[in-house]
């Protein structure tokens, strides 16, 4: 089904996915937000709904649409844009979401052994803050490369 949402040729789970996107990107920066006012149990709330919200994204519509569009032509055809802009975000965002797992695991569990455990607060919630965003960047362009006219390179 084609969608109205964005005026875009995109279907509508895929319009769906990226206001959701925007929407986790701008609660990320929120979080961000209330880690600086100290509130850290709402900084923990806020960025681990996103984390696990993003994973059902994830499941439900990410991945389905790479095993099914960019898989089968990954081997022969991966520096074509059309399959680079997918491998690239899928790449980083498989990343982004496992470090952020293991922040979760981290900062709120006692699952993981002190040896497996972080010292550097502030550097690794930075680092995956910047990283979700190149994600989310990268998604756009897969976004505007798939469904629009606008030319990428």
């Amino acid at each position: 089904m084609i969608s109205k949402v964005l005026g875009s040729g995109a279907p509508v789970a895929a319009d769906v996915n990226l206001i959701l996107q925007v929407a986790m990107g701008a609660a990320l920066l929120a979080g961000a937000l209330l880690a600086r006012m100290k509130r850290f149990t709402a900084h923990a709330m806020c960025q681990s709904a996103v984390l696990l919200i993003n994973a059902v994204a994830i499941a439900w519509m990410m991945w389905p649409s790479f095993q099914h569009t960019v898989l089968p032509h990954m081997r022969k055809r991966w520096y074509l844009a059309y399959y680079l802009w997918p491998i690239v975000h899928g790449a980083l965002g498989a990343f982004a979401e496992l470090f952020g797992t293991y922040i979760a695991l981290v900062a709120g569990t006692d699952l993981l052994p002190a040896k497996l455990k972080f010292r550097r607060w502030k550097f690794c919630m930075r680092f995956e803050l910047a990283l979700w965003w190149l994600v989310l960047l990268t998604g756009v362009g897969t976004y505007l490369y798939w469904y629009t006219s606008i030319p990428l390179p």
